[in-house]
Protein backbone atom coordinates (compact mmCIF):
# COMPACT_ATOMS: atom_id res chain seq x y z
CA UNK A 1 0.00 0.00 0.00
CA UNK A 2 2.83 2.39 0.85
CA UNK A 3 4.62 1.51 -2.42
CA UNK A 4 1.62 2.43 -4.53
CA UNK A 5 1.29 5.80 -2.86
CA UNK A 6 4.96 6.69 -3.48
CA UNK A 7 4.68 5.76 -7.13
CA UNK A 8 1.59 7.84 -7.61
CA UNK A 9 3.25 10.86 -5.99
CA UNK A 10 6.25 10.59 -8.28
CA UNK A 11 4.02 10.30 -11.32
CA UNK A 12 2.23 13.46 -10.41
CA UNK A 13 5.35 15.47 -9.50
CA UNK A 14 7.46 14.88 -12.65
CA UNK A 15 5.04 16.47 -15.19
CA UNK A 16 4.93 19.60 -13.05
CA UNK A 17 8.72 20.17 -13.32
CA UNK A 18 9.35 19.80 -17.10
CA UNK A 19 6.72 22.04 -18.76
CA UNK A 20 7.26 25.78 -18.66
CA UNK A 21 4.97 27.72 -16.35
CA UNK A 22 1.88 29.18 -18.04
CA UNK A 23 3.08 32.76 -17.38
CA UNK A 24 6.36 32.10 -19.16
CA UNK A 25 4.57 30.65 -22.18
CA UNK A 26 2.25 33.63 -22.40
CA UNK A 27 5.08 36.11 -22.05
CA UNK A 28 7.01 34.39 -24.84
CA UNK A 29 4.06 34.54 -27.19
CA UNK A 30 3.42 38.18 -26.34
CA UNK A 31 7.06 39.05 -26.98
CA UNK A 32 7.01 37.51 -30.47
CA UNK A 33 3.76 39.28 -31.37
CA UNK A 34 4.99 42.57 -30.00
CA UNK A 35 8.16 42.34 -32.12
CA UNK A 36 6.01 42.12 -35.24
CA UNK A 37 3.89 45.19 -34.57
CA UNK A 38 6.24 47.38 -32.57
CA UNK A 39 7.56 49.15 -35.72
CA UNK A 40 4.56 51.39 -36.11
CA UNK A 41 2.53 50.57 -32.96
CA UNK A 42 -0.21 49.36 -35.28
CA UNK A 43 -2.85 46.67 -34.85
CA UNK A 44 -2.22 43.37 -36.56
CA UNK A 45 -4.69 44.26 -39.32
CA UNK A 46 -3.08 47.64 -39.99
CA UNK A 47 0.35 46.09 -40.12
CA UNK A 48 -0.72 43.50 -42.68
CA UNK A 49 -2.25 46.22 -44.88
CA UNK A 50 0.85 48.40 -44.60
CA UNK A 51 3.25 45.60 -45.51
CA UNK A 52 1.50 44.89 -48.80
CA UNK A 53 3.38 46.11 -51.86
CA UNK A 54 1.90 48.62 -54.23
CA UNK A 55 2.60 47.89 -57.87
CA UNK A 56 3.47 51.09 -59.69
CA UNK A 57 4.82 51.26 -63.22
CA UNK A 58 5.88 47.63 -63.03
CA UNK A 59 7.90 48.12 -59.84
CA UNK A 60 6.94 47.00 -56.35
CA UNK A 61 6.98 49.97 -54.02
CA UNK A 62 6.03 49.59 -50.39
CA UNK A 63 3.51 51.91 -48.81
CA UNK A 64 6.19 53.41 -46.56
CA UNK A 65 8.43 54.16 -49.57
CA UNK A 66 5.54 55.65 -51.53
CA UNK A 67 4.68 57.99 -48.68
CA UNK A 68 8.30 59.05 -48.32
CA UNK A 69 8.57 59.83 -52.07
CA UNK A 70 5.37 61.85 -51.95
CA UNK A 71 6.70 63.79 -48.99
CA UNK A 72 9.98 64.54 -50.80
CA UNK A 73 8.13 65.69 -53.92
CA UNK A 74 5.96 67.98 -51.86
CA UNK A 75 9.03 69.61 -50.33
CA UNK A 76 10.71 70.11 -53.72
CA UNK A 77 7.62 71.81 -55.14
CA UNK A 78 7.74 74.61 -52.57
CA UNK A 79 9.24 77.67 -54.34
CA UNK A 80 11.86 79.73 -52.49
CA UNK A 81 10.56 83.04 -51.22
CA UNK A 82 12.31 86.35 -51.70
CA UNK A 83 12.33 86.90 -47.95
CA UNK A 84 15.01 84.28 -47.39
CA UNK A 85 18.68 84.46 -48.31
CA UNK A 86 19.03 80.70 -48.62
CA UNK A 87 18.24 80.20 -52.36
CA UNK A 88 20.73 82.86 -53.52
CA UNK A 89 23.46 81.62 -51.22
CA UNK A 90 22.96 78.06 -52.46
CA UNK A 91 23.11 79.14 -56.09
CA UNK A 92 25.95 81.58 -55.50
CA UNK A 93 28.74 81.81 -52.95
CA UNK A 94 28.10 84.20 -50.07
CA UNK A 95 31.10 85.10 -47.98
CA UNK A 96 31.58 88.00 -45.54
CA UNK A 97 29.43 90.53 -47.39
CA UNK A 98 30.50 89.32 -50.85
CA UNK A 99 28.25 87.42 -53.25
CA UNK A 100 29.84 85.50 -56.12
CA UNK A 101 27.40 84.52 -58.89
CA UNK A 102 29.81 83.95 -61.75
CA UNK A 103 29.23 81.68 -64.76
CA UNK A 104 26.00 80.10 -63.49
CA UNK A 105 23.76 81.20 -66.42
CA UNK A 106 21.38 83.32 -64.37
CA UNK A 107 19.11 85.60 -66.43
CA UNK A 108 18.25 88.15 -63.75
CA UNK A 109 19.85 89.70 -60.69
CA UNK A 110 19.16 87.31 -57.78
CA UNK A 111 17.76 88.52 -54.43
CA UNK A 112 20.72 89.63 -52.35
CA UNK A 113 21.36 89.52 -48.61
CA UNK A 114 20.81 92.98 -47.17
CA UNK A 115 24.39 93.24 -45.93
CA UNK A 116 25.90 92.64 -49.39
CA UNK A 117 28.81 94.98 -50.15
CA UNK A 118 30.36 93.27 -53.18
CA UNK A 119 28.47 91.58 -56.01
CA UNK A 120 30.26 89.64 -58.72
CA UNK A 121 27.84 88.40 -61.39
CA UNK A 122 30.17 88.08 -64.37
CA UNK A 123 29.63 85.90 -67.44
CA UNK A 124 25.95 85.11 -67.09
CA UNK A 125 22.87 85.73 -69.24
CA UNK A 126 21.43 88.79 -67.53
CA UNK A 127 19.59 91.01 -70.05
CA UNK A 128 18.02 93.68 -67.88
CA UNK A 129 18.66 95.46 -64.60
CA UNK A 130 15.53 96.70 -62.83
CA UNK A 131 15.26 99.50 -60.29
CA UNK A 132 13.92 97.00 -57.77
CA UNK A 133 17.06 94.83 -57.96
CA UNK A 134 18.99 97.08 -55.57
CA UNK A 135 16.17 99.05 -53.95
CA UNK A 136 16.85 97.56 -50.49
CA UNK A 137 20.60 96.96 -50.80
CA UNK A 138 22.16 100.27 -49.83
CA UNK A 139 25.44 98.76 -48.60
CA UNK A 140 26.86 97.91 -52.04
CA UNK A 141 30.36 99.22 -52.77
CA UNK A 142 31.26 97.21 -55.87
CA UNK A 143 29.19 95.64 -58.66
CA UNK A 144 30.59 93.66 -61.58
CA UNK A 145 28.25 92.64 -64.43
CA UNK A 146 30.97 92.05 -67.02
CA UNK A 147 30.25 89.53 -69.76
CA UNK A 148 26.46 89.46 -69.65
CA UNK A 149 23.81 90.38 -72.24
CA UNK A 150 22.52 93.55 -70.65
CA UNK A 151 20.58 95.73 -73.10
CA UNK A 152 18.52 97.83 -70.70
CA UNK A 153 19.06 99.41 -67.31
CA UNK A 154 15.93 100.82 -65.77
CA UNK A 155 15.97 104.46 -64.68
CA UNK A 156 17.06 104.79 -61.08
CA UNK A 157 18.55 101.31 -60.86
CA UNK A 158 21.69 102.68 -59.15
CA UNK A 159 20.26 105.89 -57.69
CA UNK A 160 20.04 104.61 -54.10
CA UNK A 161 23.54 103.13 -54.05
CA UNK A 162 25.18 106.07 -52.33
CA UNK A 163 28.16 103.97 -51.20
CA UNK A 164 28.90 102.41 -54.60
CA UNK A 165 32.48 103.09 -55.70
CA UNK A 166 33.11 100.61 -58.50
CA UNK A 167 30.74 99.59 -61.29
CA UNK A 168 31.58 97.40 -64.28
CA UNK A 169 29.18 96.92 -67.19
CA UNK A 170 31.87 95.81 -69.63
CA UNK A 171 31.15 93.34 -72.45
CA UNK A 172 27.40 93.83 -72.65
CA UNK A 173 24.96 95.23 -75.23
CA UNK A 174 24.25 98.69 -73.88
CA UNK A 175 23.51 101.56 -76.27
CA UNK A 176 23.22 104.22 -73.56
CA UNK A 177 24.51 104.83 -70.05
CA UNK A 178 22.35 104.85 -66.93
CA UNK A 179 22.40 107.59 -64.31
CA UNK A 180 25.45 106.84 -62.20
CA UNK A 181 25.72 107.07 -58.40
CA UNK A 182 27.66 110.09 -57.07
CA UNK A 183 30.56 108.38 -55.28
CA UNK A 184 31.87 106.28 -58.15
CA UNK A 185 35.65 106.10 -58.44
CA UNK A 186 35.76 103.50 -61.25
CA UNK A 187 33.33 102.98 -64.12
CA UNK A 188 33.93 100.40 -66.85
CA UNK A 189 31.69 100.22 -69.92
CA UNK A 190 34.22 98.81 -72.38
CA UNK A 191 32.96 96.69 -75.27
CA UNK A 192 29.35 97.76 -75.54
CA UNK A 193 27.40 99.51 -78.33
CA UNK A 194 27.27 102.97 -76.81
CA UNK A 195 27.00 105.98 -79.10
CA UNK A 196 27.54 109.60 -78.13
CA UNK A 197 23.82 110.30 -78.06
CA UNK A 198 23.53 107.58 -75.42
CA UNK A 199 25.58 109.67 -72.94
CA UNK A 200 23.95 112.73 -71.41
CA UNK A 201 25.91 115.99 -71.47
CA UNK A 202 26.32 116.06 -67.69
CA UNK A 203 26.62 112.30 -67.16
CA UNK A 204 30.04 112.63 -65.49
CA UNK A 205 30.07 116.26 -64.36
CA UNK A 206 28.97 115.64 -60.76
CA UNK A 207 31.08 112.53 -60.26
CA UNK A 208 33.79 114.36 -58.36
CA UNK A 209 35.48 111.13 -57.18
CA UNK A 210 35.64 109.45 -60.58
CA UNK A 211 39.27 108.53 -61.32
CA UNK A 212 39.03 105.66 -63.83
CA UNK A 213 36.70 105.82 -66.84
CA UNK A 214 36.74 103.04 -69.45
CA UNK A 215 34.66 103.52 -72.62
CA UNK A 216 36.82 101.69 -75.16
CA UNK A 217 35.47 99.51 -77.96
CA UNK A 218 32.13 101.27 -78.35
CA UNK A 219 30.61 103.47 -81.07
CA UNK A 220 31.28 106.97 -79.71
CA UNK A 221 31.58 109.77 -82.28
CA UNK A 222 33.02 112.29 -79.82
CA UNK A 223 34.66 112.53 -76.42
CA UNK A 224 32.08 112.84 -73.60
CA UNK A 225 31.56 116.38 -72.32
CA UNK A 226 32.21 117.80 -68.86
CA UNK A 227 34.75 115.27 -67.69
CA UNK A 228 35.48 115.73 -63.96
CA UNK A 229 38.80 117.10 -62.69
CA UNK A 230 39.30 113.93 -60.66
CA UNK A 231 39.98 111.76 -63.75
CA UNK A 232 43.34 109.98 -63.88
CA UNK A 233 42.73 107.31 -66.55
CA UNK A 234 40.49 107.75 -69.62
CA UNK A 235 40.14 104.97 -72.21
CA UNK A 236 38.41 105.83 -75.50
CA UNK A 237 40.26 103.48 -77.86
CA UNK A 238 38.53 101.84 -80.82
CA UNK A 239 35.51 104.09 -81.15
CA UNK A 240 34.43 106.30 -84.06
CA UNK A 241 35.74 109.61 -82.71
CA UNK A 242 36.49 111.99 -85.56
CA UNK A 243 37.00 115.33 -83.84
CA UNK A 244 37.82 117.07 -80.55
CA UNK A 245 37.80 120.74 -79.49
CA UNK A 246 40.06 122.93 -77.40
CA UNK A 247 37.58 122.53 -74.54
CA UNK A 248 37.41 118.74 -74.64
CA UNK A 249 40.20 118.32 -72.09
CA UNK A 250 41.32 121.89 -71.47
CA UNK A 251 39.84 125.36 -71.07
CA UNK A 252 40.24 127.55 -74.11
CA UNK A 253 39.66 130.71 -72.08
CA UNK A 254 42.38 129.87 -69.54
CA UNK A 255 45.82 129.28 -70.99
CA UNK A 256 47.31 128.58 -67.55
CA UNK A 257 44.95 125.76 -66.74
CA UNK A 258 46.59 122.32 -66.31
CA UNK A 259 44.94 118.97 -65.67
CA UNK A 260 47.27 117.82 -62.95
CA UNK A 261 45.61 114.48 -62.20
CA UNK A 262 45.26 113.10 -65.72
CA UNK A 263 47.87 110.38 -66.26
CA UNK A 264 46.63 108.49 -69.32
CA UNK A 265 44.33 109.00 -72.30
CA UNK A 266 43.99 106.26 -74.89
CA UNK A 267 42.50 107.14 -78.28
CA UNK A 268 44.12 104.66 -80.64
CA UNK A 269 41.85 102.91 -83.11
CA UNK A 270 39.79 106.02 -83.82
CA UNK A 271 39.64 107.75 -87.22
CA UNK A 272 40.82 111.07 -85.75
CA UNK A 273 44.32 112.39 -86.50
CA UNK A 274 45.49 113.87 -83.22
CA UNK A 275 48.21 116.07 -84.74
CA UNK A 276 45.51 118.32 -86.20
CA UNK A 277 44.30 119.24 -82.71
CA UNK A 278 47.45 120.27 -80.89
CA UNK A 279 45.78 122.98 -78.82
CA UNK A 280 43.34 120.42 -77.41
CA UNK A 281 46.17 118.86 -75.38
CA UNK A 282 47.94 121.98 -74.14
CA UNK A 283 46.80 121.46 -70.55
CA UNK A 284 47.86 117.81 -70.37
CA UNK A 285 51.12 116.59 -68.88
CA UNK A 286 51.23 113.72 -71.41
CA UNK A 287 49.90 113.45 -74.95
CA UNK A 288 47.11 110.93 -75.60
CA UNK A 289 47.94 107.58 -77.15
CA UNK A 290 46.68 107.53 -80.73
CA UNK A 291 47.35 108.39 -84.37
CA UNK A 292 49.25 111.63 -85.05
CA UNK A 293 49.87 111.40 -88.81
Amino acid sequence: METLQATFFLFVFVPLVNPAPPLQQESLQFYEYDADVSMGSLTQQDYEMQSKDIRKDGTNVSLDTSLMLQSDDAQLDVPPTKDTNLPTCLLCVCLSGSVYCEEIDIEAVPPLPKETAYLYARFNKIKRIAASDFADITTLRRIDFSGNRIEEIEDGAFSKLLLLEELSLAENRLVKLPVLPPKLTTFNANQNRIKSRGIKANAFKKLTNLAYLYLGHNALESVPLNLPESLRILHLQYNNITTITDDTFCKSNNTRYIRTRMDEIRMEGNPIVLAKHVNAFSCLRMLPVGTYY
